[in-house]
């Protein structure tokens, strides 16, 4: 029996707009050319399933973020701009100890001036100021040594008799009035008056402990 020539389309593409090949088969051989079909509908289907293998994307290590400008402009103004200072007095001398006078109060006087800060000093002691018999001598030098700075107008404190140690009252102070810096020198260490393992404890904002 003899075959007429005849074309089959054959789709070879699976997507939306699939192309068609046009096959034609020879009238010769109908067997190679249904082999040539089958082998062509199998390359198809090969080629169908490919198509929907997903890729295999590589990842990247992610570099660590980092800080934010803001966050570290925030926390280098908080050792530069200073406007609220405090200044604690915790010894008894009526002169002032020559750490207290020379270097606490000489140093926030500077502070203040450079940065346009207010000052509060805050006198603690255990005792009662009908117990202190020069302390109106004390005062009279915090405002002479601070004037001498540059500073008539301050805030002064007095916390006296209050029984709590004077780390914690200079931190209560430190929180309530919101301030920027606390001026100290190492004397008040050394002599007791402050703990300084509790600084960090009590006291909200940076500590300036200048040596002696």
């Amino acid at each position: 029996m003899a075959f007429a020539p005849y074309l089959v389309a054959v789709p070879i593409d699976t997507s939306k707009h699939a192309k068609t090949s046009i096959l034609p088969f020879s009238s010769s051989s109908p067997s190679s050319s249904i082999e040539s079909l089958s082998s062509l509908a199998f390359s198809s289907s090969l080629f169908s399933k490919t198509r929907n293998v997903p890729r295999i994307r590589r990842i990247r290590p992610k570099a660590k973020a980092k800080p934010e400008e803001s966050e570290v402009n925030l926390a280098a103004d908080a050792f530069t701009h200073f406007k609220h200072l405090l200044l604690p007095i915790a010894d008894r001398n009526p002169y002032l100890s020559e750490g207290t006078r020379q270097q606490a109060a000489a140093t926030t006087a500077a502070l203040a001036k450079k940065y346009e800060a207010d000052i509060t000093v805050v006198v603690i002691d255990e005792k009662q100021k009908e117990a202190l018999p020069e302390h109106e001598t004390q005062l009279a030098s915090i405002r002479w040594h601070l004037s001498e700075g540059g500073f008539q107008e301050f805030k002064l404190l007095e916390r006296l008799g209050e029984g709590s140690k004077p780390t914690a009252i200079i931190g209560e102070v430190a929180d309530d009035l919101n301030l920027d810096l606390v001026v100290m020198s190492m004397e008040a260490i050394h002599s007791k008056h402050v703990d300084a393992n509790l600084l960090a404890e009590f006291i909200p904002c940076p500590v300036l402990l200048l040596p002696l």
